[in-house]
């Protein structure tokens, strides 16, 4: 059912455990909270702004969220399949591609009185829309048998839909080769088939026909839904704590998915990584949106399908992670982000707008924009180093240079960085955020003529001696950092995976990385701390340790794993030079992805493993998530240890010696805008095997 054409803005849901308030739907109580449907067990299809819900049987009944969505609006509920009066047998779903779904089931033939089916269902339905059926007959005999395809809509926007009050299915009228509905503000869809049906029953939204099937032969037929007017859903709005943001219309040059990333490849004694990296590369293009108003500048969705909609601080995270795959993501995203930046020149120039999410049940909400400040110079930084042109360092650089400035201006009287600025509590993982930013902030400026690198890196000394002083407890065992401030200064003391971020310091010259918060002796016991069974699920990190007061494992904040924060700690753990932690996690997580079948979600519960015993997935996860999707670049890459400097036209390579999954090889990577391609051998020892012209391997 290829939609076209695609004309409404996208669309975000608010989540009620992320914001605090529900999605409401049409003549819902203001105050009545309700579940959302769950996700979990669904096959989604996504290509940006499109994308297709369905349960593993392949039937779309109408429930939950099922149905094909465009730009925020279910074009299709029903799609419901019986050949000869009955519904196939199902036997498979399974996803093909990042927008596709496959679906396979079986029935016995009319008359037949054995155990064999003589009739096999196959179903392919893309994030498009469009459906591919196939009926193939292994019966003996010829067979004549009636095909029947119920559709309905009720055209209903995705946080009704999610709020359980879609309002009612629509009725259909008979239009061409199937049948076309239209809402009362206009809007209008239509079901469009190949073959024409023989017959099609507006009132019943059913389409029939009756092919004769010779033995061995096949019957196809496709459907292909086209959305002659997709008017913004009713009541289109920001919703809290996501916002709506424009979708991805033919207007604005159609999908960005295609070639936008490299073709990156993973090969090696281990073959799962190469799966792993093969569906986060799928689901970062399936992500891809751009906003109609600025189509040049494209950047991920947060995720699907909550999560559809304006630029967030997520999406830079990604950006950065997914720098192996080239910059153009990082440049595009920087841009988009650099619009929600404060003008003037009072105490908020500089920082970036965002709204406030939920924090777990120990801190206030954060503040997004706060974040998506700090990390701005971060990705810009790191995305120099691999390559960006200086084209787009030039035009991005005074961005950079005002969020410093917010920066220096943002401390509260402990001469920490609160969050939510300017009277939250000073958050560790915030702290680390401004550190890092000060460091490759200062890079950035001496790399471009600018002034001040040197009072920023007294800075970061400055917020480093004050860190060590007033966020770490001391203990006969070693202390633990604290994870956060109150605003008398008061100490809060929950463990969590939040405490990954303090081993990340960024990518700085000559393939090495920036000076980190904590002292070796502290970093050492924070390493020992992650990889305890209190955090360490055994999938993966709990983002609040399981004795923590407050523990949930179904806690977005309070318990579950969260990947990208396993996927952070990995890669610091790697850069620390604990590489025995740093493999446990990664194996974890490994194992986990497989589980998913390769296809990390945002999060899923931090329940601790057990022999024979899958991790559980989260309700309300996001999948394909961005982050999730990046991390899966960022681990792999982490085993060859790619750190490049382009400035300084090297790159150097430090994988993991112990060598934990065996030889390792990448192709297909970008670096200095060119193809990239390295080798871990069984001996920890890294080869460069393909490489711009002039690059030199690093130290």
């Amino acid at each position: 059912m290829a939609i076209s054409p695609a004309q409404a803005p996208g669309s975000s849901v608010g989540h009620p455990s992320r914001t605090g308030t529900p999605p409401m739907g049409p003549g819902a109580g203001a105050t009545r909270p309700t579940d959302l449907p769950t996700t979990h067990d669904t096959l989604i299809g996504v290509a940006l702004p499109a994308l297709a819900i369905s349960p593993r049987h392949g039937q779309l009944t109408g429930a939950g969220l099922e149905g094909v969505f465009l730009s925020g609006r279910r074009l299709l509920a029903r799609c419901v399949l019986r050949v000869a009066g009955r519904a196939p047998v199902p036997l498979q779903g399974r996803a093909i591609t990042a927008d596709q779904a496959e679906f396979v089931g079986v029935l016995r033939a009319p008359g037949d009185t054995g155990p064999d089916p003589g009739l096999a269902v196959e179903r392919v339905r893309a994030a498009d829309g469009t459906e591919r059926i196939t009926l193939r007959s292994s019966a003996p005999r010829p067979l004549r048998i009636r095909v029947e395809i119920a559709l309905g809509t009720d055209l209903a926007d995705l946080r009704a839909v999610a709020s359980g009050r879609p309002g009612p299915e629509l009725t259909a009228a008979v239009h061409g080769s199937g049948l076309r509905w239209t809402a009362d503000d206009g809007a209008a869809v239509a079901v469009l088939a190949d073959p024409p049906p023989s017959e099609a029953l507006a009132a019943t939204g059913l389409l029939r026909w009756d092919p004769e099937l010779a033995p061995g032969a096949s019957f196809v037929l496709t459907l292909r839904l086209r959305a002659d007017r997709a008017a913004p859903p009713s009541g289109q709005g920001r919703a809290t704590g996501s916002g709506t943001g424009p979708g991805l219309g033919t207007g604005a040059g159609g999908r960005v998915g295609g070639h936008f990333f490299s073709e990156a490849v993973a090969e090696g004694d281990d073959a799962r990584l190469g799966l792993l990296l093969r569906a986060s590369v799928a689901d970062l293009r399936a992500l891809l949106q751009r906003d109609p108003a600025h189509p040049a500048d494209v950047y991920l969705a947060a995720g699907v399908p909550w999560r559809c909609g304006s630029v967030t601080a997520e999406a830079l995270w990604a950006a950065r992670m997914a720098l192996p795959l080239g910059t153009r993501l990082a440049a595009t995203t920087l841009r988009a982000v650099a619009r929600a930046q404060c003008g003037g020149t009072g105490p908020e120039a500089g920082r970036m707008r965002g709204p406030l999410r939920d924090a777990g049940p120990h801190l206030p909400p954060r503040c997004t924009g706060v974040e998506a400040t700090l990390a701005f110079p971060v990705v810009l930084a790191e995305a120099r180093r691999w390559g960006l042109p200086d084209q787009d360092l030039a035009e991005l650089l005074p961005v950079a240079e005002r969020c410093l400035g917010w920066l220096r201006g943002s401390l509260d009287a402990h001469g920490c960085v609160p969050d939510p600025w300017p009277t939250g509590q000073a958050r560790a993982e915030t702290q680390a955020h401004a550190h890092r930013a000060a460091l490759l902030g200062a890079d950035l400026l001496d790399a471009c003529g600018r002034p001040g690198g040197e009072e920023w890196r007294e800075w970061a000394w400055g917020l480093r001696e004050r860190f060590r002083a007033r966020f770490w407890l001391d203990d006969p065992s070693g202390g633990r950092p604290v994870l956060a401030l109150t605003s008398d200064g008061r100490p809060l003391c929950q463990l969590g995976s939040w405490a990954a971020h303090l081993l990340d310091t960024g990518l700085a010259e000559t393939g090495w990385y920036a000076p980190g918060l904590l002292d070796r002796a502290r970093t050492e016991r924070l390493a020992r701390l992650l990889v305890t069974p209190a955090l360490d699920s055994g999938w993966g990190l709990r983002g609040l340790g399981a004795k923590e007061q407050g523990h949930n494992p179904f806690g977005h904040r309070s318990g579950a794993v969260r990947v990208h924060e396993t996927a952070v700690a990995v890669a610091g753990l790697a850069a620390a030079g604990h590489e025995s932690e740093a493999a446990g996690l990664l194996r974890g997580l490994l194992d986990a992805a497989e589980a998913f079948d390769h296809r990390l979600p945002e999060m899923f519960a931090g329940q601790r493993r057990t022999p024979g015993v899958t991790p559980v997935a989260h309700p309300a996860a996001c999948r394909p998530a961005a982050v999730a999707a990046a991390a899966g670049v960022y681990l792999v890459t982490t085993l060859v240890g790619v750190r490049p400097d382009v400035p300084g036209r090297t790159v150097a390579l430090q994988p993991l010696r112990s060598a934990p999954f065996g030889e390792v090889r990448l192709s297909g990577l970008v670096v200095a805008g060119e193809p990239f391609a390295a080798r871990a051998g069984r001996f920890g020892l890294g080869m460069v095997e393909e490489a711009a012209p002039g690059l030199q391997l690093g130290v």
